[in-house]
């Protein structure tokens, strides 16, 4: 009598073979998504980081890093325009080249269901977090129509939850195609719309992108929210560039 279905790991497509313990045969084998050889290629961010912007502190030059805070948010954090816009970000994943291929393949190729993948991680983390509303970063209407969906806001809805869309994105260039200097300096790209202010004054606002890289495009979108009336503002992202 056949105990289990072969299930195949949804980036490669490599048969996952489950584990089959006596919990497993009691109670059914659990149900992973990825072999366990591209799971071997996650890097999760855990032990010391930057408090800011979730920078992993393991393996890095001390001198990166000025007792608790790197030296990235430090320039943020000295300029008046941003001190305090963004109060902290989490992030989940290294980005490493195995996680650059994964992202890639899920935003720009449309392989949706890979989403699913990140569920329970993101599901956990973001229980673990105080917050009001949850907003994801915006695609431009281009972008989006050139995608076919939002890759920030699937993950959280795939992870069981709701958000509020009150943010307009003015459409630009590929952030991938800007170099860092261009990325810090971006001109205002968001704009919270009419009907969206009510729902985010005095509120705490859990913004929500797939990326954590230079921190420009989650401290635009929070001084846009913090301009229209919101609280306080943190962001969690899936991958920490």
């Amino acid at each position: 009598m056949e105990i289990y279905q072969m299930d195949y790991c949804l980036y490669c497509d490599r048969p996952i073979e489950p584990d089959l313990g006596w919990y497993e045969l009691l109670f059914g084998p659990e149900e992973r998504l990825l072999c366990q050889k591209c799971e071997g290629k996650l890097e999760k961010i855990e032990g010391q980081t930057c408090l800011l912007c979730g920078r992993s502190r393991e393996g890095q030059d001390s001198q990166l890093f000025k007792e608790d805070i790197c030296y990235d948010c430090l320039r943020w954090e000295s300029n008046p325009k941003w001190k305090g816009v963004l109060a902290k970000n989490v992030s989940l994943y290294e980005y490493n080249s195995f996680m650059a291929d994964f992202i890639a393949r899920y935003k720009y190729r449309g392989d949706y269901v890979l989403a699913k993948v990140f569920s329970k991680d993101i599901q956990m983390k973001i229980s673990s977090l105080d917050y009001d509303v949850i907003i994801p970063i915006p695609l431009s209407k281009e972008r989006l129509y050139e995608r076919g969906f939002n890759q920030a806001e699937a993950l959280v809805k795939e992870a069981g939850f709701g958000v509020v869309q009150v943010l307009s994105r003015k459409h630009t260039e590929k952030q991938s195609k800007k170099s860092r200097e261009e990325r810090i300096h971006l001109e205002d790209i968001f704009k919270v719309k009419d009907e969206g202010r009510a729902l985010i004054k005095g509120k705490l606002v859990l913004l929500f992108d797939d990326i954590y890289t230079t921190g420009s495009t989650l401290r635009h979108a929070a001084r846009a929210l913090l301009d229209s009336g919101a609280k306080k503002v943190i962001s969690l992202t899936l991958a920490r560039g």
